[in-house]
């Protein structure tokens, strides 16, 4: 357990992390994943353990370089690699020194650019020790060994300040249209009291859409992003009213921009983006919280983009968004997004039905009370769980 962060109240589970909505001024409650029933036209999963003595693993993810190893990011400022289902004793980085942690706070994501067998350079998210702001930079790669990075060649990108200590996002991707996304959450206190989320002159609490791959020093901000030359708006925003999209994925055979969006005190919410759309959606926080309206009987809904899935706090308290299982070892489970709960344990499966959507919590037998932080894939599509509670890697499979 971390001594002394800030709100964390619910269960054993909020005695450490994130952004985690009971854990961060929701108001919520939690209970743990109790038994369910096995969801009926569903495919049974299960969890196989992969790896473990990993120390707060909040991001999992692949380089895209065929070299079949999988980055774990530790919250506390390392990356570790395993290869060959062996994690390597040495850190591919380590800049535990530059940033603070834990809470919401730490070392939160890492981030490959296409070609990176070629480029050797990467992008990280954290947050800086002296005043807790985000950092998004750029590292290379060592010249003499491909699996440690040089700390001292850190190139800043982008720097957003944060008024609280929670609600920082987090998310790094590159997206299939080679950009990078940036996930930002509202910048914390309970209810987005700053009024962030709806706020256009502001980057918090939006998703980031900005060019770091064409040589413009620091960035480029694309042509086509959909505030390019709107007053009063950052031109970076993709999209806008998010409380706080911890993590969010981009289904690598689709396009499709899955968001997992963290409710305030009573809903925690799914968001989905078609491959091809032009951007500028508000996803309606704090107008809304999931598909209802935000401490008021009524408000007005016009222009804002409704969650596909929703769940309320008697099933968890803080989503995890995950990823479309797109491999190749489980047919059964082609083009399910699968998301899942801090709090409880809970996962989840989402897919397509007709015009609309269908979700589930998918039981796990035999599986031991999670902390969710994070779902990844590895080069061939498989999907995997970190437990933050215990430090291991799991391996979605079949029973």
């Amino acid at each position: 357990m971390e001594a002394g962060l800030p709100n964390m109240r619910i269960l054993v589970a909020c005695g450490t992390l994130i952004a985690m909505v009971g854990c961060s001024g929701g108001g919520g409650t939690s209970s743990a994943a109790g038994p369910v029933p096995a969801a009926a036209g569903w495919p049974q999963i299960s969890l196989s353990r992969v790896a473990g003595g990993f120390v707060q693993p909040v991001h999992v993810t692949h380089a895209g370089d065929d070299s079949g190893r999988i980055f774990v990011v530790e919250q506390a400022g390392r990356i570790r690699i395993l290869e060959n289902g062996v994690a390597l004793p040495s850190p591919f980085l380590d800049i535990a020194s530059r940033l603070v942690c834990c809470g919401e706070q730490g070392l939160l994501s890492v981030a490959f650019p296409p070609g990176f067998a070629s480029k050797k350079h990467f992008y990280v998210n954290y947050t800086r020790n002296q005043d807790g702001a985000t950092v998004v930079a750029r590292y290379r790669v060592s010249v003499d060994n491909a699996n440690v990075s040089d700390p001292a060649s850190e190139e800043i990108v982008l720097t957003v300040s944060q008024p609280f200590a929670n609600h920082n996002g987090g998310q790094l991707a590159f997206g299939p249209d080679n950009n990078l996304y940036i996930g930002m959450g509202d910048g914390g206190g309970g209810g987005d009291p700053q009024g962030n989320g709806q706020n256009p002159g502001t980057l918090l609490g939006k998703l980031l859409r900005i060019d770091t791959e064409s040589g413009s020093d620091p960035y480029g901000v694309p042509p086509d992003n959909p505030f390019v030359g709107a007053a009063g708006y950052r031109p970076e925003t993709w999209a806008l009213g998010l409380r706080n999209p911890w993590r969010f994925s981009f289904d690598r055979q689709t396009g499709d921009l899955y968001i997992g969006d963290v409710g305030q005190g009573a809903i925690e919410e799914v968001d989905v983006q078609p491959a091809g759309s032009p951007g500028g959606r508000n996803y309606g926080w704090n107008i809304m919280e999931g598909a209802g309206c935000y401490n008021s009987a009524a408000c007005d809904t016009a222009g804002l983009t409704l969650p596909v899935a929703t769940y309320d706090h008697s099933q968890g308290c803080s989503v995890t968004g995950g990823v479309v299982y797109r491999g190749s070892a489980l047919p059964a489970l082609q083009g399910i997004y699968f998301y899942g709960d801090y709090c409880s344990g809970r996962i989840w499966g989402l897919r397509r039905d007709g015009a609309g959507w269908e979700t589930a919590v998918l039981p796990v037998p035999g599986a031991l009370p999670m902390n969710i932080t994070t779902f990844g894939e590895d080069e061939a599509g498989e999907v995997y769980v970190a437990n933050y509670a215990n430090g291991e890697l799991l391996k979605i499979e079949s029973p």
